[in-house]
């Protein structure tokens, strides 16, 4: 029996397959020749943002070839989904993108709503604190990447002002949802919790000083020899090149195609809030950097504009059938069901109290049918295929993952260049791995 295929081994199961690390030494052997070496980096080099594995040939600095290998963070959560009922879906699609929890949650959620029928019952409070939430966490999410973009060329003060800015961050939302990361706080048929008065207060504070802070990250870095050097014309990446191999987000906008799914397909009234989409013609790592620079501008626009529109009102469709579990409340150890709600479904009525039992054992049931709902992540497109066969559980929940898609690009802009350009590269695409392998 050849070895360049799986071993297999026969179970009661069937055939089992012991998958190995591919074609390594294939590459090996094909690369033969004295001048040329291949090399692995990651999946535990800490430049490579997460568990990301490049298989690189090299003669001397050159790389004459890359190859991604992903996988090392796969968590089943599609699959996951298949099990759950359609509100815990919310618990493990926060956890794909870990940097953009908020996005894959309202992501899963706008497909759930749209496989109900009740888009226009969301009410309008609830819109304005998605919207609200996801800028918000946008803002986190390009500070991270700044941050750690910054550390591996050697900008080590970035490093500490992103991750301090995002702290922020990161405290209001601990104080709406009572976590700072993977908050599973958007439901389907709204949000678990109001915002409260002080975190209102913490994100006015936030709009003070915020814009100064992006003015700064500009003028440490902008005018800086190294980081010109290191990202000006290196990682090129042209339209053409980026519409072939379906690349969205900062990457696609930095070489000069505007789009951006809140302008071109609007959802959650974004047609309704005044800011621009930030393009650059370079195509490069510097393009990506400025894009995302003004990214944060924009963000906190929008959030201005959303703390202005936040109306009192309800946060959850009306229909009690759907909306749970909005009688939670927020204690000293985060989100829990509100004491008050226990003591009125224990101590008053029995009727809510069989309903909410076959609501938290059972969930509600989704007319069978399949939508795509797209929306704009910080890495590019992030999609939602739910399919729903009439039950109370998904059929299945696919995602259309920026970070995966937008990984395909490495090859591409680092075969020919310089081995340090690798990392360059790569950080620029801003890939989380989480939502990669899910």
């Amino acid at each position: 029996m050849s070895t360049d295929y799986a071993s297999a081994r026969e179970t009661t199961e069937g055939k089992v397959f012991t998958v190995t690390g591919g074609d390594w030494d294939t590459v090996v052997n094909e690369a033969g020749s004295e001048e040329r070496i291949v090399v692995n980096m990651g999946p535990q080099h800490p430049s490579t943002h997460g568990v990301l594995r490049l298989v690189l040939e090299l003669e001397g600095e050159t790389v004459i070839e890359a190859r991604t290998v992903v996988g090392y963070l796969h968590t089943g959560i599609e699959k996951n989904l298949e099990f759950r009922n359609w509100t815990q879906g919310t618990t493990f699609v926060t956890r794909m993108d870990y940097l953009a929890p908020i996005f894959n949650e309202t992501g899963y959620c706008m497909a759930v709503e749209k496989l109900l029928g009740i888009e226009d019952q969301i009410t309008p409070r609830a819109t304005t604190i998605r919207v609200l939430m996801m800028e918000l966490n946008r803002v986190a999410s390009h500070l991270v990447w700044l941050a750690t973009t910054g550390m591996e060329l050697g900008a080590l003060s970035m490093m500490i002002y992103g991750f301090r800015e995002r702290e922020y961050i990161l405290d209001i939302f601990e104080m709406i949802s009572g976590l700072r990361m993977n908050m599973a706080y958007v439901r389907p048929g709204g949000v678990s919790q109001d915002v409260p008065e002080e975190a209102l207060a913490k994100i006015r504070e936030f709009l003070g000083w915020m814009p100064d802070r992006i003015n700064m990250y500009e003028d440490l870095l902008s005018g800086n020899t190294i980081w010109r050097e290191r990202t000006q014309g290196v990682a090129v990446l042209d339209v053409t090149g980026c519409l072939a191999l379906g690349i969205t987000g900062p990457v696609l906008r930095s070489a000069g195609l505007g789009w951006d799914v809140r302008k071109q397909q609007p959802y959650l009234g974004y047609e309704t809030y005044d800011f621009e989409v930030p393009t650059e013609p370079t195509g490069d790592a510097w393009g990506r950097y400025m894009v995302r620079l003004n990214e944060m501008r924009q963000s906190v626009r929008i959030i201005q504009q959303a703390m202005d529109r936040l109306e009192p009102g309800p946060i959850m469709v009306a229909d009690k059938k759907i909306a749970w579990p909005a009688q939670l409340a927020i204690g000293g150890d985060g989100l829990g069901n509100s004491l008050d709600h226990v003591a009125k479904i224990m101590g008053q009525s029995m009727e809510a109290l069989i309903h909410h039992f076959k609501l938290v054992t059972e969930g509600f049931r989704v007319p069978a049918g399949q939508v795509y709902v797209p929306i704009e992540a910080p890495r590019g497109e992030l999609g939602v295929h739910a399919v729903s066969d009439g039950g109370t559980r998904p059929y299945r929940v696919h995602y259309r993952e920026p970070s995966f898609i937008n990984l395909q690009a490495i090859p591409a802009m680092a075969e020919g260049g310089l081995l340090a350009d690798v990392i360059v590269g790569g950080a620029s695409l801003d890939p989380v791995m989480g939502g990669c392998d899910r």
